[in-house]
């Protein structure tokens, strides 16, 4: 049996390892996540600010999961869809709703917008608007890494309407030739944009791309914060000591349309409300409950949530706009 295929078939599901102050620091992530993108839907609406907004809502899970199986310094590169991702990685609501806003105190002082997030300290690498363009500077960054043996690790997010884009296949063909400590994340919710997958993909199962260039492969589903976090910590173990990529699809589900403009027609009430029983938020508030978390201390992390994303959001609406004058010396290098 060759080492890929041990890695696929070897039981998965061990006992677990989390605390309680674990549990409360995940869920109060992906209730975070939720509320501040169901904020940013309000404003949108409200026309707070213009341009595009791809909502993570559903997903949570995948986000919270993954980089918590990751150190500080290690690198994560997302998509267009990256709200939760960054927000993971420890940048504050703050900074990304005024983002939105198109405000000075955002994070890229709002000249980026809901497409382009980006936090250099805390090594998130940004969100990139082009499917599939980020996933060979993925590769990029692995290949900084182990050219300096600095011992990082590079999370790499993209959609499933990636895989078919030269740019995926690139940037997985030199990762796997050069042997880079970098994890490919597919995150499957099912649809590009409005074509379902058995219409973009001839073989559906996205880990199998991973056969063709010789790596490690793992897929399951991502409701589930704790196996999230489990999954893509063996992946990232595997890229850290072996220096080896690895290709994870995660198959989970956006409750929101594509973008704020889609009203996702293209989907069934009742599918949309099948997957909504496997709520990743939910499921991480009954967590909380089976570890015998009082009620009590639940309802207080949600009253700070709810805290946090209301002054976010006062924060961006109250913060000035970047003046005419300075554009220059954020856009072009001297």
């Amino acid at each position: 049996m060759s080492r890929i295929e041990r890695e696929v078939v070897e039981p998965r599901e061990k006992a677990r390892s989390v605390d309680k102050a674990q549990l409360v620091h995940y869920y109060q992530q992906m209730l975070a996540i939720r509320r501040m993108e169901e904020a940013l839907a309000k404003a949108y609406a409200l026309r707070k600010f213009g341009g595009f907004l791809h909502l993570y809502i559903g997903q949570e899970a995948v986000a919270v999961g993954a980089i918590a199986a990751l150190k500080p310094e290690d690198y994560v590169i997302a998509t267009y869809r990256e709200h939760a991702h960054a927000y993971a990685k420890g940048m504050a609501a703050k900074q990304i709703i005024a983002e939105m806003y198109g405000k000075e105190t955002g994070c890229s002082k709002g000249l980026g917008g809901s497409m382009h997030l980006f936090d250099a300290p805390r090594n998130f690498l940004g969100g990139y608007g082009i499917v599939g363009g980020h996933i060979p500077i993925a590769a990029g960054t692995a290949y900084a890494s182990k050219y300096r043996g600095d011992g990082r690790v590079t999370l790499c997010f993209f959609g499933d309407g990636s895989v078919a884009q030269g740019a995926f296949h690139e940037g997985v063909a030199l990762a796997a030739l050069w042997r880079l400590p970098v994890v490919f994340i597919c995150e499957n919710n099912l649809y590009s944009m409005g074509t379902p997958l058995y219409r973009s993909l001839s073989v559906t199962d996205v880990s199998q791309k991973a056969l063709g260039y010789g790596i490690a492969r793992d897929r399951f589903d991502g409701e589930d914060v704790l196996r999230v976090r489990d999954r893509i910590g063996e992946a990232v173990r595997r890229a850290r000591n072996e220096s080896m990529p690895t290709l994870v699809e995660i198959r989970t589900y956006r409750f929101r349309g594509h973008s704020m403009s889609d009203a996702g027609l293209y989907r069934t009430k009742e599918e949309v409300e099948e997957w909504k029983k496997r709520d990743p938020v939910g499921f991480g508030r009954a967590l909380l409950e089976k570890a015998n978390v009082p009620e009590a201390e639940i309802a207080a992390i949600e009253a700070k949530v709810k805290e946090e994303i209301e002054e976010a959001v006062q924060f961006a609406e109250d913060s000035p706009e970047l003046a005419y004058e300075r554009l220059a010396e954020f856009t072009y290098k001297e």
